[in-house]
Order: structure tokens, then sequence, then C-alpha cells
């Protein structure tokens, strides 16, 4: 059971990720501040210190927040007891709306790296949440005989075994060309969302609601879904 001293120290801790949250909007990442989180909070230097060692640890702390966030997201989107296609489609919308909703704390996670910083390991697991909620999905329509039967001619190797786990496990309706597909998707409904988020369709979608709906409806028959 936390002591009076630890549920202190995770207060303060939280405190200052909310503080460093609202400097992610003012300044953006590359610019975030120890001292200027302390300044916000009417905190000595040091006494930051005490709770966050440095800025990177400061930025893996939000990055790994906005992941888990992010990822939550996702997972409580999904319905297990609907169709695989509704399934993506549902959870695809939950991640846009999530971007839209926390746009600074989305370009952390998919924006230009920040200058001098690398994301350690303790970042992957929270990174893949959203990616475990596909997998899972394409996993159980290959379960339920709703995937397309496979060629069995792929070469395998393009995806790594970590990978594999992930999108959709062992399963003879998910081969290598499969998991190829399940990648493609992932990745690119990052893609769609980093390109409305960061203004690359102005000029070009007259209505982000229904091209979303398109273009994630399009990914899915990609998928095979």
């Amino acid at each position: 059971m936390p002591t009076a001293r630890d549920r202190v120290r995770a207060e303060i801790t939280a405190e200052i990720a909310d503080a460093a949250r609202r400097q992610l909007a003012e300044v953006g990442a590359a610019a975030l501040s120890l001292r200027a989180v302390a300044r916000e909070l009417g905190m000595a230097s040091s006494a930051v210190y005490r709770y966050v060692p440095s800025r990177d640890d400061l930025l893996t702390r939000l990055i790994i927040d906005g992941y888990d966030a992010l990822g939550a997201a996702a997972e409580q989107a999904d319905d297990p007891a609907a169709a695989p296609r509704e399934r993506w489609l549902v959870v695809c919308r939950a991640v846009r709306a999530w971007a839209l909703a926390h746009p600074h704390e989305y370009a952390l996670l998919y924006g230009s790296p920040v200058p001098g910083y690398t994301a350690p390991r303790d970042t992957v697991p929270a990174a893949t949440r959203v990616g475990v909620v596909l997998g899972r999905i394409l996993g159980d329509a290959a379960r339920a005989g709703a995937l397309p039967p496979v060629s069995g001619a792929a070469a395998a190797g393009l995806v790594t075994p970590e990978a594999t786990a992930v999108l959709g496990g062992s399963h003879p309706a998910i081969d290598e060309d499969v998991r190829v597909r399940a990648l493609l998707t992932w990745s690119s409904l990052f893609g769609l969302i980093s390109f409305e988020l960061f203004g690359h369709f102005v000029g070009t979608v007259a209505d982000s609601d229904r091209w979303f709906d398109r273009a994630v409806a399009e990914l899915a028959g990609t998928l095979g879904l």
C-alpha cells in the first residue's frame, strides 16, 4: 500500500507532467525546459530535479503517457462482439479522435524527432498498444474464417517475430503477405492522421470526416476485412 510520502511524490510528479504538456502546446517538445516547468509550478529548479532527473526523463514520461492514453482510447473503442470490419473502423476513428483532441501530444509521438533525444526501449510496450488492438482484430477475423484464403507463396523475413506476435499471431489464414498488409495499414492509419493534423490535406480534402472514413475503409479492404 502506498505511503503518504509515495502519494505526495506521485501527485507532484503528475503536476510536473501536466505542466510539461502545457509547455508542449506553447513552445514544442524541442524547447521543453525543466526550468520553465519549475517556474510555472512555483518550484525551485532543484526541487523539480528531485522528481524528474532530466529533460530526457521528462520527455520519456510524456511519451509513455501519450502512447498509453492513445492505446487506452483504442482499447476502449474496440467491441469484440462486433464484426471485424466494423471493429477496425471504430478503432481507427477513436485513434483519430484522440489525436485531434491532443494535437501537441500526438506531435510528440509522431512528429519531428526531438534533437538530442532518443526514446528508450521503455517506450515500446506503450507504443504498440494500438497495434495490439488492430492485430487482435485481425487475429479474431482469421479465427472466425473472415479472411480471404492465403496464397502460401510469400517469402518470409520481412516482418520480425516480435511484430508477427502483434499482427494477429500465428494462424493458417495469416501468412507473410497478410502481415505485410497489416503493417502497411497500421502505418497508413497514422499517416492519414498526421497528414490531417499537420495541414497536408489543406486544399485537397473537402470533408475531413468523410475522407477519413473512406480511407480507413479502403485500408480495411487492403487488410482483407
